[in-house]
C-alpha cells in the first residue's frame, strides 16, 4: 500500500468511543463528500473500508445509509449515501443544517467534546486527503471543491498549530501541511501514530545522513539502530508529557528527559557531558531505559 493508504488504514482502526465523536465523523463525511444538501449526502471513494466506516458512523448517530459498489473501467468505486427523505431530515436536524444553504459552512456546535475535532479532521482526511511518502516529500493535503469549507478547515488546523497553507490547484481548493514537525503532530492528532513515527524516523535518518554523507565508512545499519533508539526515547518522553506523568519521575530522570529533547541529535557520550555533574554513558543509557519503562507503564497500566 502507499503511505497515504497506510494512514487511512490506521485511522480506520481507531476506536470511536463516544457517540458525539461518531457524529462529528459523520459530519465530516457530509462536509467533504460529493454533495450534502436537502437531497441527502453522498460520498464516493475507492476505499471500501472508508465507505463502510461512513455507514457505521451514521448508524451510530441513528441514521441509516447504504453502501453500493459501482464498477468502472479503471476499477470499482464505493458509494455511501443517505437519500431516504426521513433519514435525510434526521441527518439535517442532527447537523443543524437546512440543506438549502447557498454556502456550506462548518458548524462549531457540532463538536461536543475535545476529541470531536480530532475525529472530524481525521474523517475529512479519509474523504479527501492524501499523504506523500516521506521518503520523497513531507506533505499532507485536503482537497475540496468548496472554498468556504477549505477556509474553515485551514482555520481549524491553524487553531491547533499545525501551520496549514491553502492554495487553488486545477480548480480544487487545497489545504496542505508540509513541515515535518507539524506533519508528525497532525498525524498523531488524527490517530495515525505509526505514520507519525515513520515521518519522525525518516526525518531523523535524513538529518543524520546529511551530516554523515562525507564519511565513506558510514555504517547504515548502526545509523538505523541509533535513529530507532532516539525515536523510541522521544516518543516515550512525549507519552509521559501528554499523560502529565513527567513530574512523577525522579529528578534525575526529569533532567535526562529535558536534555534529551534539548539535544535530540547528540550521541550518548556527548549528551552525558551536558549533565552537571557529568554522568557516564552507561549511566545515561540506564536512565533512558527507565524513562521508556515509565512510558510503557503509563500506556498500559495493566502491564500486559
Amino acid at each position: 500500500m502507499s503511505f497515504s493508504q497506510d494512514v487511512k488504514a490506521e485511522i480506520l482502526r481507531r476506536k470511536v468511543s463516544r457517540n458525539c465523536c461518531a457524529a462529528a465523523a459523520a459530519y465530516a463525511i457530509a462536509c467533504f463528500g460529493k454533495y450534502f444538501d436537502d437531497r441527502g449526502v453522498v460520498l464516493q471513494t475507492e476505499n471500501e473500508g472508508v465507505a463502510q466506516f461512513a455507514q457505521k458512523m451514521y448508524a451510530r448517530s441513528g441514521i441509516a445509509g447504504t453502501v453500493l459498489r459501482k464498477e468502472r473501467t479503471c476499477g470499482a468505486i464505493y458509494e455511501f449515501s443517505v437519500k431516504d427523505p426521513e433519514q435525510v431530515q434526521k441527518m439535517l436536524a442532527l447537523f443543524g443544517h437546512t440543506g438549502r444553504e447557498t454556502t456550506l459552512r462548518i458548524r462549531p456546535d457540532c463538536f461536543k467534546c475535545q476529541n470531536c475535532v480530532s475525529f472530524f479532521v481525521s474523517t475529512a482526511f479519509l474523504c479527501c486527503g492524501t499523504a506523500t511518502d516521506p521518503e520523497k516529500e513531507y506533505n499532507i493535503e485536503f482537497l475540496s471543491p468548496r472554498h468556504s469549507l477549505s477556509q474553515q478547515l485551514e482555520g481549524i488546523l491553524a487553531q491547533h498549530e499545525f501551520n496549514p497553507h491553502r492554495a487553488v490547484r486545477k480548480g480544487a481548493n487545497t489545504v496542505y501541511v508540509k513541515s515535518s514537525d507539524h506533519l508528525e503532530d497532525l498525524l498523531t492528532f488524527m490517530g495515525a501514530t505509526n505514520a507519525s513515527m515513520r515521518i519522525m524516523e525518516q526525518r531523523m535518518y535524513n538529518d543524520m545522513r546529511n551530516k554523515t554523507n562525507r564519511l565513506s565508512n558510514c555504517e547504515t545499519a548502526n545509523m538505523g539502530k541509533t535513529v530507532q533508539a532516539a525515536v523510541q526515547v522521544r516518543l516515550a518522553i512525549q507519552t509521559l508529557e501528554e499523560a502529565g506523568a513527567m513530574e512523577t519521575l525522579p529528578k534525575p530522570l526529569q533532567q535526562t528527559a529535558r536534555l534529551r529533547m534539548q539535544y535530540p541529535d547528540l550521541p550518548l557520550a556527548k549528551l552525558a557531558e551536558k549533565f552537571d555533574p557529568p554522568v557516564s554513558k552507561a549511566g545515561l543509557s540506564h536512565r533512558l531505559k527507565r524513562i521508556q519503562e515509565a512510558a510503557r507503564r503509563v500506556s498500559d497500566p495493566s502491564g500486559r
